[in-house]
């Protein structure tokens, strides 16, 4: 392990073959690469011994409660999490050895610039990049969310960003993206409704359209032609997936002892 930061690699996986070898070949400068797998049907877990990670292996608990078990496993306390079809950049790769060659960072966590390829493209605008995540974390000082779906990490104390890009090379068809689109909304209303929020016709109405404006045209994602426009056309139209959803929810749900018809 000579040369090697005091960092664990976490990934959480289910049938990710087909991805996972370039994700952990693009860390080599991690002592430790610990993957947990939720029921791979491929050679997931094959691969990622093969590469001498640490498999263990959890029934799925929703992607923040999954990425929180994987953290918690690790034996350092400095941790980067990526996901299978993510891949470490070298300039990205150079300045993670940077923020450690004094010693553990006193940061408590690092925001990475994530780059989107979608239909063939790698995005450059909008929300295809720069996408920021804090990936790079101090598990002591920082952990994700409990959310099911677009989980993220909570830091306690600074936060600084890392030179370099993380690519995300997904190989979804658009098919999948939108099925996947589908689901994760589905899973945010969800949890909205369980917190006792409500959806009204103005989250509705400009929700999407505030979101596409703000990627398409603050953001300046025209400049990524079709391929920019697709993205955050589809993102839009999951904004307003979510609060369709949450407003049905509410719809559903029985209406409360003593209460007048719903007028809404």
């Amino acid at each position: 392990m000579t040369g090697r930061l005091p960092l664990s690699l976490v990934v959480i996986t289910r049938d990710a073959a087909i991805e996972l070898a370039e994700c952990l070949d693009s860390a080599p400068f991690v002592s430790e690469i610990v993957v947990v797998d939720s029921g791979s049907r491929d050679d997931t877990v094959e691969l990622a011994r093969g590469r001498g990670a640490r498999v263990l292996v959890e029934p799925w608990r929703g992607f923040g409660p999954q990425k929180r078990y994987a953290v918690d496993a690790a034996s350092n306390d400095w941790v980067l999490c990526l996901d299978a079809d993510e891949r470490v950049t070298g300039v990205l790769g150079a300045a993670i050895r940077d923020a450690f060659a004094g010693g553990p960072p006193s940061a408590s966590a690092f925001a990475i610039a994530r780059r989107n390829r979608f239909l063939g493209r790698w995005l450059a605008h909008g929300e295809g990049y720069p996408d920021w995540n804090v990936r790079l974390f101090d598990r002591r000082r920082a952990r994700w969310s409990d959310d099911p779906v677009h989980e993220h990490v909570v830091a306690d104390g600074e936060v600084r960003r890392l030179d370099g890009d993380l690519l995300h090379q997904s190989a979804e068809s658009i098919e999948d993206y939108v099925a996947k689109q589908n689901r994760y909304t589905t899973l945010q209303a969800d949890a909205m409704h369980a917190r006792g929020e409500r959806a009204g016709l103005a989250q509705l109405a400009f929700s999407p359209l505030a979101r596409f404006l703000r990627y398409y045209v603050v953001r300046r994602g025209f400049l990524d032609g079709a391929a920019g426009f697709s993205h955050i056309a589809i993102g839009a139209f999951a904004s307003f997936l979510k609060y369709a959803k949450l407003r049905a929810l509410d719809r559903a749900a029985p209406t409360r002892p003593g209460a007048g018809g719903d007028l809404r």
